[in-house]
């Protein structure tokens, strides 16, 4: 009986390395970054005509591919996918992608979201409607997927260490990307930007409007809100309801401060309007989020009304 069961823990063994040989896969388990976080990433070395959708994601997904070849069925068209190039897949956009019959993919992976991820894509020159990923040479393509192997390979490093390194991702998918766009094309824009970003940050305490933070930039609300959009890839007040938000769930996480209060420190001093606003985002009201999302402060000492 000893020997049996030492036989099947032999074959779990082996199937275990096998399949380690074959795909990593982890999931980031830390939700507090909100510039930029990490959701899940993996390493995979693909079976012949291997598939995945149709399926829509809720961040970015984007893949490297080490070698082989295949395609993505995006946007209604087949974009061919070969070894040191990469594709990336937008949220709510409905994709599938499969590996070649006779060559199929080795690929690495890395599904993110953040503040930070819309505008660094703009600057690398990918979306949803452009989303094959070219490198500019191929030295430049391997540190990229040097920095994702890293990322996919160190999953014991903590939370901080990681989203670092995520950052270092993005850097390099953005400078080493055929299609980045010229900084000096881009110069006044990413000024216009920083410089809103920057307002919103210092203010979005308080009952801002659209239009102060276009003065506060030196442009008119029509202009600045076509810049703004062509650069985050959203309009000026869904990136500030979005902002608030973000900010508000990170407090309902970490901290004991009432629901009402919360909402005040995001502009909203109507409890109700900030529970339809949080809801409309994340999907439940702030009550509940807090009592899914709530890790570290004494449960028994918040003061929710």
């Amino acid at each position: 009986m000893k020997k049996g069961v030492e036989n099947v823990a032999d074959t779990q063994a082996k199937n275990d390395i096998q399949t380690q040989n074959k795909l990593k896969f982890h999931v980031f388990q830390d939700e507090r970054f909100v510039d930029l976080n990490l959701y899940q990433y993996g390493w995979e070395r693909t079976e012949p005509l291997h598939a995945y959708g149709p399926y829509a994601r809720n961040h970015y997904l984007f893949h490297y591919v080490i070698s082989g070849r295949g395609v993505l069925l995006a946007n209604g068209q087949y974009y061919p996918v070969e070894a040191g190039h990469g594709f990336l897949v937008v949220p709510g956009q409905t994709t599938t992608y499969q590996a070649d019959e006779k060559d199929p993919w080795e690929y690495t992976w890395i599904e993110f979201d953040g503040l930070r991820a819309s505008e660094s894509l703009g600057l690398a020159g990918i979306s949803g409607s452009q989303p094959i990923y070219t490198p500019s040479s191929r030295e430049a393509g391997l540190l990229l997927q040097q920095q994702m192997l890293y990322i996919v390979n160190h999953p014991q490093n903590s939370p901080t260490r990681q989203i670092g390194h995520a950052f270092l991702f993005l850097a390099q998918l953005v400078e080493s990307s055929a299609a980045r766009r010229e900084q000096s094309q881009r110069r006044m824009r990413d000024f216009y930007m920083k410089e809103a970003l920057s307002f919103i940050e210092q203010n979005f305490q308080r009952d801002i409007s659209i239009e102060e933070i276009a003065a506060f930039c030196g442009l008119n609300r029509s202009y600045f809100g076509k810049v703004f959009r062509d650069t985050m890839g959203e309009s000026p007040q869904a990136f500030l309801l979005h902002y608030r938000m973000a900010r508000a769930a990170q407090l309902l996480k970490e901290s004991s401060l009432s629901i009402a209060a919360i909402g005040a420190m995001v502009s909203y001093d109507n409890q109700l309007h900030f529970s339809r606003a949080f809801k409309a985002v994340y999907g439940v009201p702030p009550r509940t989020y807090r009592q899914t999302h709530f890790v570290q402060a004494d449960r028994s000492s918040r003061t929710d009304r």
